[in-house]
């Protein structure tokens, strides 16, 4: 079993896996468009010539480097301050959980309602990982 701070590298892995299956799955959707002549090769330089389905894991793809990058920062902060406590590990997780199905609602359709109240349950998380470190530090000085 794994103990802290080790323990917040498994939500960070799971994270990993995502971002290394969509572009496994950008590559296969951009493959397919163009061995099925739906597109050019060269047309998928200019996003709005991008076939659609590959355009939402193209999308998602890029979503993992936005407020996620906020994720990977807390963490190495955690990590040097030995700050890690299992609070800090249930909000990663809870990060996790929402990016998986952030990427369900984004991959599958245009309901962009849902996929933004999606998005506030990985910010939020972030924020409280960001606010209690904050608090916890300001308390030991």
């Amino acid at each position: 079993m794994f103990e802290l701070p080790q323990a917040i590298l498994l939500p960070v892995a799971g994270h990993l896996l995502l971002i290394l299956f969509l572009f496994v799955m950008v590559s296969l959707k951009r493959m397919r468009a163009v061995l099925g002549s739906t597109v050019k090769i060269d047309d998928l330089a200019h996003k709005e010539l991008e076939p659609e389905i590959s355009r939402r894991w193209a999308n998602n793809l890029n979503n993992q480097f936005e407020v996620p990058m906020l994720f990977y920062i807390i963490v190495v902060f955690l990590f040097a301050t030995q700050a890690v406590t299992s609070l800090q590990v249930i909000l990663a997780w809870i990060f996790l959980g929402g990016r998986l199905i952030h990427t369900v609602v984004q991959v599958s359709g245009d309901n962009v309602r849902l996929r933004g109240q999606v998005f506030i349950i990985n910010f939020l998380a972030v924020a409280a990982m960001w606010a209690i470190f904050f608090a916890t530090q300001w308390e030991t000085v």
